[in-house]
């Protein structure tokens, strides 16, 4: 144990024998924080996990610092399937030790395999599909997002205790029960899985407890019993000839009204039973129905998206390809090598190469091959000046003959191989200024002031600016 306040080591004493600071209530946290760490790492052994996280939670509230205590934590939260809580804790670990911490394994366990981050983010946007279900009473396709959840995190227990709800919610008892088991086999103390599982059990345990049979009726009045050496002699007492036919009638009498009340009474509820679960079955089968019709529906799209990528792909790919199936910035730089080494003063035809490959790139971004760039450089090193000073040569022909169309192509391409030629620059501006793209002159005329400053080119430059201000 450290100091607080000059981070030296501690004694038995009370205060720092260092510094002199009375450490006996910080030492009295620290052993506070050290015994709920040490408790929920007891807890996390018999896999009482909210448990663990309670007394983890705890530690931390004592001494936040506890780099022990909030790594636990995070494999706590990551055995529950909460992979974000978990990252959150191994992130603020690593900034409270940045050296020798056992964080660095985790965080990068995770973050350098891109499949489970994937897998990450699909449970994430999964789950809250599934709320988002459920909010919207549309439980079939909760179940069915909680399922593809599951498959991708099995040990993620709010989805479990979710889907487990969803099965409650539906009366199936032993699915419920099955996930709530699941639950319990990660974390064997949490408080909501029990919670379910009692309700889950009190439905499926049969009915304890018989009533007890009803009492038979005294017949003393109806008999006479008597004694006879042995035996007992029981004999009816009012028996009467004419009882006999008033029990048969009103036997008969009886059955007429039990037959006229199955036919009344009961027969017409059991059709309607039968109704109601045939519509029960019926809307069941319908909401499996739409269920899949909606999985299809995704499905369609997904293929559909694939299948636009896929084109995209192919014609970006054309696009890059020539037509003998190679590419074309390497088969245009291949000729101008070629036409360079074959005739070293023809830099015309080298340059035209060399336009094909610059025009295949328009912003600049490339994904050639160091080779490629390091011969594409060296080639216009070479060629580069030869090729900026024909083209400026016919630029400024064109220029002098007033042929500003043909002039202002040739000298963007001069001053672009050779950005020294202040020269090929200033007749540019110019000639843009003479076909009246006077925004594209006040551009160039800057460009001027800011790369030749103090020049007499800079001079001139300032002044067409100043007169097309004040011609505005």
């Amino acid at each position: 144990m450290i100091c607080y306040q000059c981070g030296c080591n501690l004694s038995g004493h009370d205060f720092c024998t260092s510094c002199g600071a009375d450490v006996a209530l910080y030492k009295k946290i620290i052993y506070i924080s050290n015994r709920f760490y040490n408790e929920g790492l007891e807890r996390a052994n018999v896999r009482d996990l909210t448990g663990a996280i309670t007394s983890l939670r705890q530690s931390l509230k004592f001494n936040k610092n506890n780099v022990e205590a909030r790594n636990l934590l995070g494999l706590v939260y990551f055995e529950t399937g909460e992979v974000v809580a978990a990252l959150s804790e191994w992130v603020i670990s690593k900034n409270l030790r940045p050296k020798k911490n056992i964080a660095d394994d985790y965080i990068d366990m995770i973050q350098t395999n891109q499949n489970r981050l994937d897998i990450i983010n699909q449970t994430i946007k999964k789950y809250n599909q599934a709320l988002t279900y459920c909010n919207q009473d549309s439980l079939d396709l909760a179940v069915i997002q909680l399922k593809k959840v599951l498959s991708l995190n099995p040990r993620f227990i709010r989805a479990h205790q979710l889907l487990a709800l969803l099965y409650i919610n539906s009366e199936e008892w032993e699915k419920a029960k099955r996930e709530l088991t699941k639950c319990l086999e990660i974390d064997t103390n949490n408080i909501a899985t029990l919670r379910y599982l009692k309700e889950v059990d009190e439905m499926l345990l049969p009915e304890e407890g018989v009533k007890n049979p009803p009492k038979k009726k005294h017949k003393s009045d109806d008999i006479i019993k008597y004694q006879s050496g042995n035996e007992t002699i029981i004999q009816p007492v009012n028996v009467k000839d004419g009882r006999g036919v008033t029990s048969l009638l009103n036997l008969g009498i009886g059955i007429i009204i039990g037959v006229a009340i199955a036919v009344f009474l009961i027969l017409p509820a059991r059709i309607q039973t039968a109704r109601a679960g045939i519509d029960e079955d019926l809307r069941k089968v319908s909401e499996q129905l739409d269920a899949k019709t909606a999985t299809i529906d995704e499905q369609q799209l997904q293929i559909d998206e694939l299948t636009k990528l896929n084109n995209d792909l192919q014609q970006d790919l054309q696009a890059y390809l020539g037509t003998d199936g190679t590419l074309r910035s390497v088969d245009s730089l291949m000729k101008a090598a070629g036409a360079y080494l074959t005739d070293p003063e023809d830099v015309t035809v080298v340059a035209d190469y060399l336009e094909e490959i610059e025009t295949e790139d328009p912003e600049g971004e490339t994904s050639n091959s160091e080779a490629f760039e390091n011969l594409y450089n060296t080639l216009l090193a070479l060629v580069g000046p030869d090729i900026a000073k024909a083209y400026y040569d016919d630029g400024y022909e064109a220029y002098r003959q007033e042929n500003y169309a043909d002039a202002i192509p040739n000298l963007e391409k001069a001053f672009q191989y050779d950005t020294t030629n202040g020269e090929a620059l200033y007749n540019l501006a110019n000639a843009y200024y003479r076909v009246g793209e006077e925004e594209k002159a006040r551009a160039t005329y800057l460009q001027i002031i800011q790369l030749f400053p103090g020049t007499e080119k800079a001079s001139k430059s300032e002044a067409f600016i100043e007169e097309m201000d004040s011609a505005d």
